[in-house]
C-alpha cells in the first residue's frame, strides 16, 4: 500500500482542500478522506461512502506527476498515519449514503 496526503490550493468552498488517500498496488483508491475549508471531513472506503466522497475510478498519478499542477501539493505519508487520521475521522458511520454489495457492485 502507499499512502498520500494532498492539498488542493482553490477557491471552492463546495471542493475538499486536502485528499488523504490509501493506494493499492496498482494505485487504485482503497480509502480516502476529504478536508474541507469549513473543517468538514468526508470519507470513502471500499464499503462506504459519506456524502458523495467517492473512491476514484481510475489509477491515482505518481506524486511527481500530481505536483507538476501548481494547485496541488502532495506528499507521501506513513500508514501509521493515514492510520491515525482515519480513525479520527473515520470512526463513524451514521447514515452511509452509499453501501457496496458483497460482490463489490455500488
Amino acid at each position: 500500500m502507499e499512502y498520500i496526503d494532498v492539498l488542493w490550493l482553490h477557491k471552492h468552498e463546495s471542493e475538499p482542500t486536502r485528499l488523504v488517500s490509501e493506494l493499492n498496488r496498482d494505485r487504485m483508491e482503497t480509502r480516502k478522506l476529504e478536508f474541507f475549508s469549513n473543517g468538514k471531513v468526508d470519507f470513502a472506503s471500499l464499503d462506504v461512502s459519506i456524502h458523495g466522497t467517492r473512491l476514484g475510478e481510475v489509477p491515482v498519478p505518481p506524486l511527481e506527476e500530481i505536483n507538476q499542477d501548481p494547485e496541488f501539493r502532495g506528499v507521501p505519508i506513513t500508514s501509521l498515519t493515514f492510520e491515525e487520521l482515519w480513525r479520527a475521522h473515520a470512526h463513524q458511520v451514521p447514515n452511509p449514503s452509499f453501501k457496496r454489495t458483497p460482490d463489490g457492485a455500488a
